[in-house]
C-alpha cells in the first residue's frame, strides 16, 4: 500500500507516537493544543533563530514540511533538547522514508539540537524502514478510533499543552 493511500500522516504524528498515543489521536483529529503554552512558544523561537541561513523549509505534497540543508541532500530537524531523542530520530526516519518511497530520493538526515550543540546523523536502515512502516500502520489504527486512547500519566504530561484535556 502506497503512503498516499493511507490516512494523512506527518512527521509530527510520528514524533508524538513515541511519547503519547492519546496526543496522536487529538492532533490527528484537528484538536489544537493550547498555543500559548510556554514550551510550544520556546520551540517556535528556537526554530526561528537557529540555522536560518543554513536551511530552507519545504512543504512536500501538502503532507510533510522538512528543513533541507542547502548544498546537500540532507534533511535537518531542529529540536530544543535531546530529551525525546528517540521520537525526534524517528520523525527524521519518517521524512527519509517518505522521500525514498514517494519521491524516489535517497537522503540523509540530521537532528540539530542547538542549545546542546549536538548534531546527530540519521540514516534509513532496513530495520528502521520496517519499524516506520509498522508505526505508520499503528498511527492509522489510532486515528480510526472513535474516541482517543485512555490517558496514561507520564512525565511528559507536566509540560504538555493538552494537559487540561486529559487531567482536568
Amino acid at each position: 500500500m502506497r503512503y498516499e493511500d493511507r490516512i494523512s500522516i506527518g512527521g509530527t504524528l510520528v514524533w508524538y507516537y513515541y511519547i503519547c498515543k492519546r496526543e496522536v489521536w487529538l492532533i490527528g483529529h484537528g484538536i489544537e493544543a493550547e498555543q500559548e503554552n510556554d514550551y510550544i512558544l520556546l520551540g517556535r523561537y528556537i526554530q526561528e533563530i537557529f540555522y536560518t541561513r543554513k536551511r530552507k523549509e519545504i512543504m512536500i505534497d501538502n503532507t510533510i514540511k522538512i528543513d533541507i540543508l542547502p548544498g546537500r541532500k540532507v534533511i535537518g530537524e531542529i529540536k530544543k533538547s535531546s530529551k525525546f531523542l528517540e521520537s525526534a530520530k524517528m520523525q527524521v526516519v519518517f521524512y527519509l522514508y517518505y522521500m525514498k518511497r514517494e519521491k524516489g530520493i535517497d537522503m540523509e538526515g540530521v537532528l540539530l539540537i542547538p542549545e546542546e550543540r549536538k548534531r546527530i546523523k540519521v540514516s534509513l536502515t532496513p530495520e528502521l524502514e520496517r519499524e516506520i512502516e509498522e508505526v505508520i500502520e499503528d498511527i492509522g489504527r489510532i486515528l480510526k478510533l472513535e474516541k482517543p486512547p485512555k490517558a496514561v500519566k507520564i512525565p511528559y504530561c507536566k509540560k504538555c499543552a493538552y494537559r487540561s484535556m486529559c487531567w482536568a
